[in-house]
């Protein structure tokens, strides 16, 4: 049995597990991005939502020592084949270690962690914006939506048509995808806008959701303010517990008149969009 870690904080009844698991497969996506996928129990599985996260362990590899966990979204979980989904970008220590992962390793995982997204039961149609890896966390909300019948629009941003991941997917979840890149110039600020006014225009747009990145949060939140369209925001943070003990990844919030402190890890890392403050 996996070892039960239990948080004794404000919510004591929110558990996590740590336990290693085995490698299924570690492969490229493209030429920056790779998918690791984990054999997981299904009891595990069945607890994750989409939003949450996992507290990875990385490996030691080439002669490289990553000490703090490395705090890793949901790409996909799926109980009938026992698969827990992650994807990553090669960007430092962790992330090659992880990468240096074969058939068969074991990685120590920590999780499921965090407040996942929410689909209220007015928001039919529903507009994900994310760009690169910020992808990942939206995938299974995607599924979600799917499985709860709404409609989807998925505007996804990359440097390069080369580079974007995840369409085909959220395709095949009857999203409308729309694509975004800077190479082919129409990826900045101003046409997003106009993407999201015109979805907005024609009654396609009752929420928003995104991850990450402080220019698109803040232009959602300029358009939600405009029309009075909710939304909800996945942040990304540099963790070390991961449980809400440390307060390593603690960032400031508006919250009706006053500013409050809260942890992402804990409290998040979904958060009410209106109430994010970029950095």
């Amino acid at each position: 049995m996996p070892e039960r870690i239990e948080t004794m904080d404000d919510v004591p009844s929110i558990k996590a597990f740590e336990l290693p698991l085995s490698v299924k497969s570690n492969e490229p996506v493209n030429g920056e991005y790779r998918l690791l996928v984990l054999a997981a129990p299904r009891d595990i599985l069945k607890r994750c939502r989409a939003g949450q996260f996992f507290h990875l362990l990385c490996p030691q590899a080439g002669g490289e020592t990553p000490y703090l966990r490395r705090p890793m979204s949901i790409y996909g979980f799926y109980p009938e084949k026992g698969e827990l989904h992650f994807l990553y970008k090669v960007t430092g220590a962790g992330t090659r270690a992880l990468a240096s992962l074969a058939l068969g390793d074991r990685l120590n995982v920590l999780g499921p962690l965090g407040e996942p997204f929410t689909i209220a039961d007015d928001w039919q149609d529903l507009v994900l914006v994310a760009r690169g890896v910020g992808l990942a966390t939206l995938a299974p909300l995607a599924l979600e939506a799917n499985r709860l019948g709404r409609r989807l629009t998925a505007i996804c941003s990359a440097r390069h048509p080369d580079y974007l991941m995840s369409t085909d997917y959220f395709a095949s979840l009857g999203a409308d995808v729309i694509t975004l890149t800077d190479a082919e110039g129409t990826s900045d600020l101003d046409n997003l806008e106009r993407v999201i006014e015109g979805l907005v225009a024609t009654g396609r747009a009752d929420a928003f959701y995104t991850c990450g990145s402080n220019r698109m949060l803040r232009l959602l939140q300029t358009i939600g303010e405009r029309h009075g369209i909710p939304g909800q925001i996945a942040l990304e943070q540099q963790m070390a517990c991961g449980i809400g003990m440390c307060h390593c990844c603690v960032r400031p919030f508006n919250r009706g008149d006053r500013q409050v402190h809260l942890r992402v890890c804990r409290e998040g890392p979904v958060f009410d969009m209106m109430e994010a403050i970029a950095w």
